[in-house]
This record gives structure tokens, C-alpha cells and sequence, in this order.
């Protein structure tokens, strides 16, 4: 009877376990036909003199006379030690004349790049171009009829599709993991131009410069980064859409280096507070703070207080979309940029300029001298009228500087000696001049309400709102 028991059983939950089965991908074929278009990185890199080492011989020993005339000794009597750091990625070929495509962080600094291929064989390779803005990099290796990857459309990508990855975690060759897309489109710190393909893949340190492949065995990005706190992989990696790494990879091939466009704006997100100061229906686009002097948005009329939209048709959904488009953008192209101005919607033509080095703005408004103590206005400020030669300092017509924050202003991001440019309520924007004038502002807002301030910091420029404000 038990035996019995046991195959009805198994006769009714075999077709369960069969339908199961086949609803799991089977990601061998893949692995064996893409595999070989995979390879191993390995870079050399020569630190000269970084540390020293004893000298051989001791004073007392007879060859110590000799050897010192032949052997330099350094500060304390150490022989000079150059020492080669080692690193390891993977990467991927994307033509069969031998030009493959990895991350610009794993061959950054090298002085050599070694890529091993499936089948052992080991070149050195020449570094055709880097692009560290999309860490995307350009490799060269003197071979002919190389297995190459099919590339395919991240745009088509499904949140919850399956994904897979190959590549040489910790030095294993041709390793492969698989997951699912967890999201599309992520903005990371301080990386502007990649809307990364999140996925729950395994990511290794080697993984780097790897390939992220569909089920139909096409190459959608070229994985890059995890999030972690541990420096292993978490379950959160990132990938660089393969068609973004592309458009990097010809123009490295083309001149070596990577051209962008540049508006010449400082933008912030577009909250739901502001949007409600600006007068917009619902928070979209990306804020101008500022304007730079005599770049390309200024000449097209681009005013700080716009909220960019579009550009050339491409919609701005939130403000880390706009670097992306912009440069995407060939430099010297007249684009047409929708901005959302003191209520209507406006469209600005703009020659896009070229995106130069990266610079830093130092300066910050100091104040000299202290004002007499004050009492904080209805939320929490404690302001006081630019002097003369602040305003030349600064090439500012007006303003109020902030002397101390308190009550409700403390919960903002304000902080002493910043410069109040504007006050910006339902679409309006007025500028500030005076102390009376600003607190006669602050007095028409119902208890509860917001109050957006345009707020100068250094050289930079930002829109604060401060939520909540008490009443009278």
C-alpha cells in the first residue's frame, strides 16, 4: 500500500516538478557559445622606488666596500625597491580584428594590459582610449578571425528578466552567474552620464569590465560596480547599457578620446515643495540655479529659476536625465530646449558647447565685521543687508547674507554666511534687497505653508525649501 501511495504520488506531482523545470532557464548553451568571446585582463603597474630594502651587506662583511660603489643606497641606507601592482578584470570582444571593450577603472594607470583568451593564448594588449566619466575603455590586441559578442537593445530590457554574466571573479576565468534585472535607468553618486541596469547578478572583484548578457545570448552591458558595505558583492551590481558603451567605444576608435556636450548650467532635482513654489502641476524636469557667464545656455536665454524639460524633444523627467542627454549631444549643434519659465512653457534654441576638465569652485563669501545681534524673522533667519563691497566682492546687485539659523530654518539645508538671492512663491520670483522687505514677504505665507529661497554658496547656487513655517 506504501509503495502504492508513493507512485500515485509521484505520478501526480511529476507533471508539477516538469513544469517547473521548464519554466527555469537553462543557461548552458549561452555559457558555452559566448563564453570564448570573453576574456581574462590582467595589468601590470610599475610604482619605481616606492619602497626600500635593506642593503645586502653588512659593514663588517669584506664585499661591503665592493658593492656599496655598484649599489645606490637611499635615505637610511635602503636600496631603492620598485614594486609592480597587479590587478585583474575581465572584458569582452566586439569585433573579430581584436578590439574588446572593459571598464576604464581596470586598466587605469597601467603600465601593461595582458588579455588572455579562452583557449590560453595571451597578448598584450594596447589601450586605445578611456572615457572615466562612463568607465568605459577601448582595447587593442594584434589578432584576426577572434569570436566576438552579439550585441543587443538594453531599451527592451524588462525589470524581472533573466540576465547573465561572465567574466574572471578573483582570477577564475570564465565564470557565470545569473540573476534577474532588478531596475533600469539608476543614477549613482557622482556618475552622470550611465543610467545603469541594476541587477542581483554576482559581482566579483575580476567581474569588472565583464559582459551582462540576455537570454538570447546579446550583450546589454558591461558590468561595472556593486553596492556594498562589506566590499563583497551584496546582491545590488550594476551594469553600463551596452548602447551607451558603444557610442564611447566609436569615438575612442575613431580619435581616442570622448567628446560631450555642455549646456553650462547648474541644476538640482525639482522637489515636490518647488515644484508647488514654481507653479507646475507635478515635480518634473531639472531646476537652474545658475546660469554660467557667457556659456551656451546664457546665449540661448537660459535664465536661473527655468525648469529644463526637454531637450530636442527628449523628455527630463528628473534632473540626473539632463547630463545624459546633453552630452549625448554633439558639441556645435543648435538644440532646442523647453523650459518651463513663470508659468508658461518657453522653447530656447541653444548652440551645445563642448564639455572641457572638471572644474572645482573654491571661492566662498566670507563676511567681514559682525552685525549687532538680532532677533530671527518668522522662520528662524537671522539676515542682514550685503554691504558695498560685498556686493562687488560678490558682482551682486542685492542680496541678504545669513547670519544664524534657528527654529524652522535649522531643519533646511541653510547655514551662516549664505547669500538669500530671491524668494520664489507660485511662479513668481522676487528678488531680495532689503531686511523689511524680506520679512513683509515672509508675512503673507498662511501658517503651514513652504517658502522656496534661491541661495548663493560659494560659487554655486541652489533652491531651499523650508517646509512648514510658523505662524506670526
Amino acid at each position: 500500500m506504501k509503495r502504492l501511495f508513493a507512485v500515485l504520488c509521484f505520478l501526480l506531482l511529476s507533471p508539477l516538478a516538469l513544469a517547473q523545470a521548464r519554466s527555469l532557464p537553462d543557461f548552458a548553451d549561452l555559457a558555452e557559445k559566448q563564453g570564448p568571446a570573453v576574456v581574462n585582463i590582467s595589468t601590470t603597474q610599475v610604482q619605481r622606488g616606492g619602497q626600500m630594502m635593506p642593503f645586502p651587506f653588512d659593514e663588517n662583511d669584506p664585499a661591503f666596500e665592493f658593492f656599496k660603489r655598484f649599489i645606490p643606497r637611499g635615505p637610511g641606507g635602503g636600496v631603492p625597491r620598485d614594486f609592480e601592482n597587479k590587478s585583474l578584470g575581465s572584458g569582452f570582444i566586439v569585433s573579430g580584428d581584436g578590439y574588446i571593450l572593459t571598464n576604464a577603472h581596470v586598466v587605469d594607470g597601467a603600465d601593461e594590459v595582458t588579455v588572455r583568451l579562452t583557449d590560453k593564448r595571451e597578448f598584450k594588449a594596447k589601450i586605445v582610449g578611456a572615457d572615466k566619466r562612463t568607465d568605459v575603455a577601448l582595447l587593442k590586441i594584434d589578432a584576426n578571425g577572434l569570436p566576438a559578442v552579439r550585441l543587443g537593445d538594453p531599451a527592451s530590457l524588462r525589470v524581472g528578466e533573466w540576465v547573465v554574466a561572465i567574466g574572471s571573479p578573483f582570477g577564475f576565468d570564465n565564470s557565470v552567474t545569473a540573476g534577474i534585472v532588478s531596475a533600469k535607468g539608476r543614477s549613482l553618486p557622482q556618475e552622470n552620464y550611465v543610467p545603469f541596469i541594476q541587477t542581483d547578478v554576482a559581482i566579483n572583484p575580476g567581474n569588472s569590465g565583464g559582459p551582462l548578457f540576455n537570454l538570447r545570448g546579446e550583450v546589454v552591458g558591461i558590468n561595472s560596480q556593486i553596492y556594498s558595505r562589506s566590499g563583497g558583492y551584496m546582491g545590488v551590481s550594476f551594469a553600463i547599457p551596452i548602447d551607451v558603451a558603444m557610442e564611447i567605444q566609436n569615438q575612442l576608435r575613431a580619435s581616442g578620446k570622448v567628446s560631450r556636450g555642455r549646456l553650462g548650467v547648474v541644476i538640482q532635482e525639482v522637489s515636490k515643495e518647488l515644484a508647488e513654489s514654481l507653479g507646475m502641476a507635478k515635480p518634473m524636469g531639472a531646476v537652474v540655479n545658475a546660469v554660467e557667464e557667457g556659456g551656451p545656455a546664457q546665449k540661448g536665454g537660459v535664465e536661473p529659476g527655468d525648469v529644463i524639460l526637454k531637450l530636442d524633444g527628449k523628455p527630463i523627467n528628473a534632473s540626473a536625465d539632463l547630463p545624459r542627454v546633453v552630452g549625448a549631444t554633439k558639441p556645435g549643434t543648435r538644440s532646442v530646449v523647453q523650459v518651463w519659465r513663470k508659468g508658461t512653457v518657453r522653447d530656447l534654441t541653444v548652440v551645445v558647447g563642448e564639455m572641457q576638465d572638471d572644474k572645482q569652485a573654491t571661492a566662498r563669501p566670507q563676511r567681514s565685521g559682525k552685525a549687532p545681534e538680532q532677533a530671527a524673522n518668522r522662520i528662524g533667519l537671522v539676515v542682514s543687508e550685503l554691504s558695498a563691497e560685498q556686493k562687488r566682492e560678490l558682482k551682486m546687485n542685492a542680496g541678504l547674507v545669513i547670519e544664524s539659523v534657528r527654529g524652522t530654518a535649522a531643519r533646511a539645508d541653510l547655514k551662516a554666511g549664505d547669500i538669500l538671492i530671491a524668494l520664489i512663491s507660485k511662479g513668481a520670483t522676487t528678488e531680495l534687497k532689503t531686511v523689511d522687505q524680506f520679512n513683509k514677504l515672509l508675512g503673507q505665507f498662511e501658517k503651514g505653508s513652504n517658502v522656496t529661497l534661491l541661495v548663493r554658496r560659494g560659487e554655486m547656487q541652489t533652491f531651499v525649501t523650508i517646509k512648514n513655517i510658523n505662524g506670526n
